[in-house]
């Protein structure tokens, strides 16, 4: 087994964030790795940001990632990342969702969308995969399996192979929704 690798996964509210974290650290326990997971909920029923970080290896002692060590960052909103942006270890990767969530400031003219949010990434990080998941997901006819699609972008990123994540998804989403899923999961990982 390697050494400690850190994935921090930041969202809004609804986009399965902490579902995506369960099916990752189920996976790593499987397969022998220590995993240690947090989750911050926020005002996630509002629409506000969830994040959830995840830490495997040989031994891992705490579920906190701290700032500066990051091994690669997935972002499910596109400018969620911005605020954490910090966590990212130098050499990190980040996986980015081209996608837009209007926080309800911004929705009600108190504030503006921070603009050229993709160009800000490619300018600090050297690694970042931009998918358009939510298009995907769309295209498969649910919406709601983006975090799927990511899930398998970042498998493939991390060359996690050797695990069996189709099992770990068909154990773990809905039955009704495991072939939407499993299809979900190889878009993502045959679109980086």
């Amino acid at each position: 087994m390697s050494e400690v690798k850190n994935i921090f996964l930041i969202g809004v509210g609804g986009q399965g964030t902490i579902l995506t974290s369960k099916i990752l650290s189920k996976g790593f326990l499987e397969n022998g790795y220590d995993v240690k997971m947090a989750e911050i909920h926020g005002m996630s029923q509002r629409g506000g940001t969830v994040t959830t970080q995840i830490r495997y290896g040989k031994k891992v002692f705490s579920p906190v990632i701290e700032k500066g060590t990051a091994d690669i960052i997935v972002a499910f909103e596109k400018s969620e990342a911005l605020r954490y942006v910090d966590y990212l270890k130098k050499g990190g990767s980040l996986v980015i969702n081209n996608y837009e969530i209007q926080p309800y400031t911004v929705a009600v003219g108190m504030s503006s969308y921070p603009e050229n949010v993709l160009e800000t990434y490619k300018a600090l990080v050297k690694d970042v995969l931009i998918i358009d998941a939510f298009q995907i997901a769309k295209e498969l006819g649910n919406t709601k399996c983006m975090n799927v699609v990511l899930l398998g972008a970042l498998v493939k990123m991390l060359k996690l192979d050797h695990i069996d994540w189709k099992k770990l998804i068909s154990e773990i989403v809905p039955e009704k929704a495991v072939a939407l899923n499993i299809n979900a999961f190889e878009k993502g990982y045959k679109n980086n």
